[in-house]
């Protein structure tokens, strides 16, 4: 599968935007898919995933502000982000393991799209 993600883009803290990731291939349905963000200076880190079932998880740090979701028709995988801080700014890429990882562990993703830049200001 590749992955291409787009919707990235400046908006003032309290905003809102939705992130799209699009794959190809006929298998989209049966990965895990994922969202991770790199701030300038930080470590990548995973942020959002959706399981094969439609479960999802987050990291702590945008719980109830973050949604992520999939529509398995357009393989899309998708990331509304709501009440954006400034902490929230990053290039934000899709990603998913190419074996089922059921562990939150970022390592495991090993197929990644071109990142889209997030910046959220103050």
């Amino acid at each position: 599968v590749q992955l291409q993600a787009s919707g990235g883009g400046l908006v003032q803290a309290g905003g809102s935007l939705r992130l799209s990731c699009a794959a190809s291939g006929s298998t989209f349905s049966s990965y895990i898919m994922g969202w991770s963000r790199q701030a300038p200076g930080k470590e990548r880190e995973l942020v959002a995933r959706i399981m094969t079932s439609g479960s999802t998880n987050y990291a702590d740090s945008v719980k109830g502000r973050f949604t992520i979701s999939r529509d398995n028709a357009k393989n899309t995988v998708y990331l509304q982000m709501n009440s954006l801080k400034p902490e929230d700014t990053a290039v934000y890429y899709c990603a998913a393991p190419s074996v089922a990882a059921m562990d939150w562990v970022l390592s495991e993703y090993d197929i990644w799209g071109q990142g889209t830049q997030v910046t959220v200001s103050s």
